[in-house]
């Protein structure tokens, strides 16, 4: 199996993965269908722009791998979180660098539970990092945090609908840190072409810049509205285009677990 093989069929998992970062919101007591011989290790919790605890994610374990996911918009106060699109100091790395203040705000407030959480595991498994439209820009804070200041020097992370998350400055501190990236974005997606590079507040002069970082996996659908366009169904059904036979055989060994394509809701 090539590089490329590996990277696509891990894609496919990390995608559904992402699904059920809404589940987990979305279902009162926060259960969500983990796949086989994975465990919940933890929950985590973070806070929107008026301070309210919400789920935004998770970490599995198995007996080779950890895996940290974030889930995307779901709520007001998250569409909120992702307007605020003036930056802050990323204070996590030594490098000077600049990060959308809406989602540094809620990376902060879950930091030291995942930081605390991930002491608890060995640094020996394979560590990977994934979110889903506001959940991949919090993915993106997170890896080069664990990167620069935990025991998990090379995780890898997995990204679908990213917005920008902070300035050049950012981007190159993040090739420093993360040396194994997948961002998979959709040319149709607008929420890939947000912030713009050069963003600025209403009747101000400030100027913030942002930049994509690495490494793009370019996707090419069209699905006839913003949703369809980002949703993560249709970036898993996109992917599972690659690999019909595995993504089957996901499916078959965990009953729940895949997104359901047909499903046009989340944004």
């Amino acid at each position: 199996m090539t590089t490329i093989e590996v990277l696509e069929k891990r894609a496919i998992f990390m995608a559904a993965v992402c699904g059920q970062t809404y589940d987990q919101f979305t279902n009162s007591d926060g259960t969500f269908v983990v796949p086989a011989n994975y465990t919940v290790r933890d929950t985590i919790e973070a806070k929107s722009i008026i301070h309210a605890w919400e789920r935004f994610g998770f970490v599995l374990e198995s007996p080779q791998e950890i895996i940290i996911a974030f889930r995307g918009t779901i709520s007001t106060t998250n569409w909120i979180s992702d307007m605020i699109a003036s930056q802050k100091n990323f204070k996590y790395v030594k490098d000077a660098c600049l990060t959308h203040r809406g989602f540094t705000d809620i990376y902060s407030s879950a930091r030291s539970h995942i930081i605390s959480a991930l002491a608890k595991l060995s640094a020996n498994k394979t560590l990977y990092i994934t979110g889903h439209s506001l959940g991949a820009a919090l993915a993106t804070l997170c890896v080069v945090d664990v990167a620069a200041n935990t025991s998990f020097r090379s995780p890898f992370l997995f990204t679908f609908g990213s917005p920008r998350v902070g300035d050049p400055a950012f981007a190159k501190a993040f090739s420093k840190y993360v040396r194994n990236s997948y961002r998979a974005a959709n040319l149709f997606d607008v929420v890939t072409h947000a912030p713009p590079t050069v963003y600025k507040l209403p009747k101000r002069e400030k100027r913030y810049y942002y930049s994509h970082v690495p490494t793009l996996s370019s996707q090419y659908f069209q699905n006839g509205s913003f949703g369809g366009n980002h949703i993560i169904s249709s970036y898993f059904a996109e992917l599972a285009k690659l690999h019909p036979k595995f993504t089957e055989q996901l499916r078959s060994a965990n009953p729940g677990f895949c997104p359901d394509v047909e499903t046009k809701t989340q944004e």
